[in-house]
Formats: structure tokens, sequence, C-alpha cells
């Protein structure tokens, strides 16, 4: 058939008669948003071993060595601030000793032979060391500190696991749809087959269907990689292979920021984020060194007291066995009087330091504020692209029915067909996508304001598959 921008009457008659008796092997592109949606659901789920969100967490929680280098620093940070208590408790320590002379006088007919016993007991309380009391205190919020890095840790490893669990779940969604992608070009590049044989195309729709089943092949194998490296990702977070995450329920009512104010989730954000209370503690910690350094115009005093026994089991001039006891108590004073302009210096490093440690806090404090707003404001873009995503589905999917409708009639092309069938899956794609981003929006919310932990992940897991 010769190729024309007219179509003869002869063609709509064809074209009629085909509609009504030709088959089609496949109506994926015709099917309803439900049957789609369970479609998918039972391509990816695999009851036996699909794992939830919080499942999945726990297992990374005990393998990932990130995190575990975390809390083995916490807990060595936390012996650390338990022994700065040792300047302010008593010492105490015990002596002894024992020893054994031979004398051997020259001219003489005999040898002598005596020695000596002793031990000893000691112990020292101070009283008044202005330097001690600042390092003990400085302890109590180094093991504070230690529970603020641990805690951002945490976070850290929530969000980290939720990202490739999401990852897998968007890349599986991903290559479903190409695959089902596929199918609809292959059936119209079957279609487009037929209609050359019977004489009511031309050849250039069975060329243009062939170049776009090739294209979605490809992007068919590129899915399927994705997909192996993504799962990867995840077994080597978790030490397990094979992790299957549980897809998301579709659909799915998506939780929105509560409370819906950005301002108080900044406020909390200002209070109580663990990079503002690290920088809060350090602050705390720069005041103390400032108070350790002027100590060193302060005196110290002390609290002492011993107990001694002695033997002597004779000497160089006797055979006389002796034994003394004897026991002190007193107090040291220590005074400082001059040390070279050390402590001068040292109390005006301290106080630079000191303000130093307050402009990270007003920097962490911004930067927890800006962070909280953007992820706040994400959430809600978020939210309203799943809606216009998914007014977008229902359009692409009419749209596909009517060139389908116009392709068969003759009004429509078969690239038309084809552009179509890639938009409606293409927004398919986008929305599943847009609906994960929102789950990790606002994850990323709780965690920009410091108030994520592992009982937020509850509500995620509500929204899989059971």
């Amino acid at each position: 058939m010769k190729e024309t921008g007219i179509l003869p009457p002869l063609y709509f008659k064809r074209v009629i008669v085909m509609k009504s008796t030709m088959t089609f092997k496949s109506t994926f592109p015709k099917m309803s948003h439900n049957a789609l949606y369970l479609a998918l659901g039972l391509a990816l789920a695999v009851p036996t071993q699909a794992q939830s969100l919080s499942e999945v967490y726990q297992s990374a929680r005990g393998y990932d060595a990130t995190y575990q280098s975390a809390m083995s620093q916490a807990k060595a940070t936390e012996a650390r601030g338990e022994q700065a208590k040792a300047g302010i408790w008593p010492t105490a320590g015990l002596t002894a000793g024992a020893s054994r002379t031979y004398l051997d006088v020259v001219g003489a007919t005999d040898t002598r032979t005596y020695g000596t016993q002793n031990a000893g007991l000691s112990a020292s309380q101070p009283l008044y060391r202005p330097s001690n009391w600042a390092n003990y205190e400085q302890g109590g919020k180094q093991v504070q500190l230690a529970q603020a890095q641990l805690q951002a840790a945490e976070q850290e490893l929530i969000v980290r696991t939720s990202q490739l669990y999401f990852d897998v779940l968007t890349a599986q969604d991903t290559l479903t749809f190409v695959q089902a992608q596929k199918a609809a070009v292959a059936e119209q590049l079957a279609s487009a087959k037929r209609n050359f044989e019977v004489g009511t195309s031309t050849i250039t729709d069975s060329r243009e269907a062939q170049a776009r089943f090739d294209l979605v092949t490809a992007q068919e194998i590129a899915a399927m990689n994705d997909v192996q490296v993504k799962k990867m990702a995840l077994d080597q977070l978790v030490g397990k292979t094979g992790v299957q995450p549980k897809p998301l329920a579709v659909p799915a009512n998506l939780p929105a920021p509560t409370p819906n104010d950005v301002n108080a989730w900044v406020a909390h954000a200002e209070a109580a984020h663990p990079s503002v209370v690290q920088a809060r503690i350090a602050v705390d910690i720069a005041k103390l060194e400032t108070t350790k350094a002027e100590a060193g115009h302060k005196p110290t005093l002390d609290l002492t007291a011993s107990y001694g026994a002695n033997r002597s089991i004779g000497s160089a001039t006797s055979t006389a066995t002796t034994r003394s006891n004897s026991g002190t108590v007193g107090l040291a004073l220590n005074l400082p009087l001059f040390a070279g302009f050390a402590v001068q210096n040292r109390v005006k490093e301290t106080l630079a330091l000191e303000d130093k440690a307050q402009s990270d806090l007003d920097n962490a404090k911004r930067s927890v504020a800006q962070a909280t707003r953007t992820a706040f404001y994400g959430v809600q873009s978020g939210l309203s692209s799943v809606k216009a995503i998914e007014a977008a589905e229902a359009s692409s999917q009419s749209a596909l029915e009517a060139n389908k409708l116009g392709y068969q009639v003759g009004v429509r092309i078969n690239i038309d067909v084809l552009n179509a069938q890639s938009q409606l899956f293409q927004t398919k794609r986008d929305l599943a996508k847009a609906r994960y981003d929102v789950l990790m929006g606002n994850l990323k919310l709780r965690q920009a304001n410091g108030t994520l932990k592992a009982d937020d992940l509850a509500p995620v897991n509500a929204l899989l598959v059971k």
C-alpha cells in the first residue's frame, strides 16, 4: 500500500472490521488502578522472606560497623568521664619492705648479720583543689556528650537503613513498570506487524514499535542491574543475604508532619538536636576549662595521714631486736607564687576557646533550624507532588486509551500510542518514587529536629504490605 497523507475510505472499513475481530494477548495498559497495584504487590511481595523496615533496622543495628564504632566510642568517653572522679576521692597506698645485711669486718673473727622489716599505710584526702572539682564536673559533661553522640549515630543509622530500604523498593518498582511497558510495547509491535501484513498500516509503524521495544529492553537490563546493586547495598548494611523489603501498600495514606507548624519543629531542634546538645556541652566544658586555668593562682589543701611499723633485727654494733610504730596526721598546703605568667596566658587561651565554643553553639542552632525548615517544606512539597502525579497518572491512562482508540480508527499514528505508553509508565515510576520520598522526608524531618527514634519506624511499617 502506498503511503499518502490521505487515508482511503476503505481504510476505515478495514480498521472497523479488524477492531471487532482482533484479539490481543495482553491488556495490561487497560487494567484498572487497583488491578495494577495488586499485580505490582504480588510481583514484589515474598511473604515468607519479606521484612519490615523495623526488622531490617534491628539487623543493621547489631551489625553495622559504623554504629558499632560509635557505641564503642561512647563507652570509652563514659569511662574517661568516670576517671575524673579520682581527683576528689581519697587515695591510699600500702608499702612494705625487708632487707638483710651481711657485715664482714676485716681482722674480725666473726661475721655479723642483721636486717630490717617495715610496713606503712598512707592516705590523702583533697580538701581544697578547685582544679580537681572542675575536672570532676567536666567528667560528667563528657558522659552527657557521649550520650548525645550515640543518639546522633543512632538517628543516622535509622535514616541510612530507611534510604537503602526504599532504594530497593524503588528499583523493584522501576523494574516492574519497565517490564509492564515492555509487554505493552510488544503488544503494539505485534499489532503494527499484523496491520502491515493486511495493508492497513505502513512499515514505519512496525519499525517505530521495534525501535521502542529495543529501547525498553535496554531499560529493563539497566533496571535489573540496579535492583541487584541496591539489594547488595542493603545486604551489606544488615550483614545478611537475600534481604527482601516489604513493598508499600497502594494506595497509601501518607502522613503529614504533625504538628503542621514549622516553628514548632524548629524550636525543638534548637533545644534538643544532638548537635546542639553537643555544642552546648562543649560550651560548659570550655567554661570549666577556664575555671581549671584560674585555679593555677589558688592554693591547694590536702589532709594526709600515715601509719608505719618498723622492726630491726640487730645492727652493726648490736644484736638486739627493736620495734617501732609511728602514725602521723597533717595538712598539706601549697600556695603558688609565680609560674612565669603561664597561668595568665592559659586563662587567656581558655577564654578564647570559650568564645569559640559559644560561636559553634550559635552556628549549630542556625544549621539545625535551616535543615529543619528545609525538611519540613520538603515533606509538604512531596505530599503535593504525590497528589499531582496521581492526577497525572489518571490523565496519562486516559490519554493512552484515547490514543489507542484513535490509532484503531486512523486518527492517530503508532508513535502516538508508543509515546502515550511511555508517558504512562514513567508517571507510574515517578509516583512510586514520590511516595517513598515522602516517607523518607518524614524521617529526615525528625532527624533534622532531633526527635527521630526507632519507634518512628512503626507508622512506616503500618503502610507496608502485611
